[in-house]
């Protein structure tokens, strides 16, 4: 009995031990409420990305786990689970969030704490925070390139805006930036419109003949939408429903992609998205992409979007930042980021740079009758992210760069910290 009693607490031991000498990776995301349309496949990216690592062998000679939570798109609720992360299940890094109140919202706990956040989304920028690295778009690798094609001869030469949007920081500050933009461009102010909606809007049959009213007055009109979640069901719904056609009232959207569309079942054919990335992509990277998530799932589909592929670069460089610094820790783990650098999905060479941002080509998608888009404009090269937009005063002369002698997510004049 006692040498029964006595491996049977060698495996105990062993087990508690196998468990502390994993690498946990927070995942972050909404899995239920208005904005799991969105992100619950990011998610499932991540899971998908810590099965590859696993392997490899993981990293550091460690397998991976994700400690998997719902913050069920709840922003006060983002930030108790982040803090849980944290400091109950002692993760190495966060992937996670969706919308700019969420990130906002976990902002001073990552920092409080000094943990790590790799943020995936497109948003409004005027933010750098020495705890995130943000993978997605700023307003000039997007929201600008956008409305700039709109009013090429190629994009059809509008004249006439409304500006669309979820009622929450990134639509408003994205349309402050546009607005300021076209102004510059000589668009008067009376052709710009704005209209804001509550996360989760279905109402929209009223603000769609809104749209249609204010395209009838002789000039070209776009509608640049900045709705987030479900509401983009309805709202192309709407769209079909009272026969919005594409070359009369175009709509560019920021945050519908490929999968949203999948979701809702709805083409809304020749409608336009700006990303960085789209699924149609043909490149080497992008095929090894679609393959993994095609092979994770069960072959049930291949469908990618920018998320996903911001997701994917995330933590590819991530995991580079590790190897090179070998170890977990988040200091180490940051200076290692600066200048991190893959070949992505895309079939760009993409860079993180000391602004915790990266350079990434910009893209303009056109729906097809299947659900998907073609890509129909890209940029030459990779796009540097601006994260101070010159469009906003108080902005113009703000510097982001975490290194010496800046040391600062938005500062005027140099400085130096010791942290």
């Amino acid at each position: 009995m006692p040498r029964l009693f006595g491996l049977w607490l060698v495996l105990v031991v062993s087990a508690a031990h196998a468990g502390e000498d994993t690498i946990k990776i927070g995942i972050l995301h909404s899995l239920s409420g208005t904005m799991a349309i969105s992100e619950s496949v990011l998610k499932d990216t991540v899971r998908m990305l810590i099965e590859d690592q696993n392997k490899k062998g993981g990293l550091l000679g460690r397998k991976l786990e994700a400690v998997i939570v719902d913050p069920a798109s709840d922003w006060d609720l983002f930030a108790e689970k982040a803090r849980e992360l944290l400091t109950k299940d002692k993760v190495a890094v966060v992937f996670g969030c969706w919308t700019s109140a969420a990130r906002k919202s976990v902002l001073p706990i990552f920092e409080q704490l000094n943990g790590l956040l790799f943020y995936p989304i497109q948003y409004e920028g005027e933010e750098s925070s020495r705890s995130i690295f943000y993978t997605g778009a700023t307003p000039n690798q997007q929201a600008i390139p956008a409305a700039r094609y709109l009013m090429s001869k190629e994009g059809g030469e509008v004249r006439r805006w409304v500006l669309l949007g979820t009622d929450y920081d990134y639509p408003r500050t994205t349309n402050r930036i546009l607005s300021a933009y076209l102004t510059a461009e000589g668009v008067s102010p009376d052709d710009i419109t704005t209209i804001y909606t509550p996360f989760g809007y279905s109402e929209w049959r009223g603000i769609v003949e809104r749209i249609k009213a204010f395209g009838s007055e002789g000039k070209k009109t776009a509608v640049i939408s900045t709705v987030n979640g479900d509401a983009n069901t309805y709202f192309y719904r709407e769209l079909v429903k009272q026969q919005i056609d594409a070359n009369a009232i175009p709509v560019m959207a920021f945050s519908v992609s490929e999968r949203e569309l999948l979701g809702a079942g709805i083409a809304p054919v020749g409608h336009l998205a700006a990303w960085n990335y789209f699924n149609s992509i043909s490149s080497a990277e992008n095929e090894v992409f679609m393959k993994m998530w095609g092979d994770f799932n069960g072959q049930q589909d291949r469908i990618t979007n920018d998320p996903m592929e911001a997701t994917f670069i995330g933590f590819r460089m991530w995991a580079q930042a590790v190897a090179q610094a070998g170890t977990i820790d988040v200091d180490a783990v940051r200076q290692a980021m600066y200048g991190q650098r893959i070949k992505a999905p895309s079939g760009f060479e993409v860079v993180m740079n000391t602004n915790h941002h990266l350079s990434k080509p910009a893209m303009i998608g056109k729906t097809n009758s299947s659900g998907t888009f073609d890509v129909i404009w890209q940029s030459i090269n990779a796009v540097r992210a601006d994260v101070w937009s010159k469009y906003i005063p108080d902005s113009t002369k703000r510097t982001a760069d975490w290194t010496f002698p800046w040391v600062c997510g938005g500062c005027i004049e140099p400085t130096f910290k010791t942290w």
